[in-house]
């Protein structure tokens, strides 16, 4: 399988520069789904909050497999609290993004800057939260 294969040549690589991989994924997807927001009118905290959420699909996908392997429990009860831990950690993730891009609106910076600050505001949090407690 290729998930398998990409797993094992990853393996060597230090867990926070996978994590920086895995984050990459989900903000491609994250900003994807953010610009067309932006370019289909939509508010710029609510197209925010819609790339956030979708990317973090991506990011649990990417992570559990590639990142914290040895930390993901394969199925029944302790896969799924893993998984609602993730989602919390997510939220707080999106607060700060959302809250990032609307104290940006407030001092009328460009939506997309805010949103670069938010990417980085997110990124450290999230992998305090996942290498600490939700993958520990």
């Amino acid at each position: 399988m290729v998930a398998d294969s990409l797993a094992r040549a990853l393996a060597p690589v230090p867990a926070y520069l996978r994590y920086g991989i895995a984050s990459a994924v989900a903000l491609g997807v994250d900003l994807v789904v953010f610009l067309a927001a932006l370019q289909a009118h939509v508010a710029p905290t609510l197209a925010s909050a819609s790339g956030y959420a979708i990317g973090i699909l991506a990011h649990w996908l990417v992570s559990s497999r590639f990142v914290f392997a040895d930390g993901t429990p394969v199925t029944g009860g302790a896969r799924h609290v893993q998984k609602v831990m993730f989602v919390l950690t997510a939220f707080v993730g999106l607060v700060l993004t959302v809250a990032v891009v609307a104290m940006g609106q407030i001092v009328d910076l460009d939506p997309r800057l805010a949103k670069l600050v938010a990417i980085l505001v997110s990124f450290q949090s999230g992998w305090l939260m996942r290498r600490k407690i939700v993958f520990a």
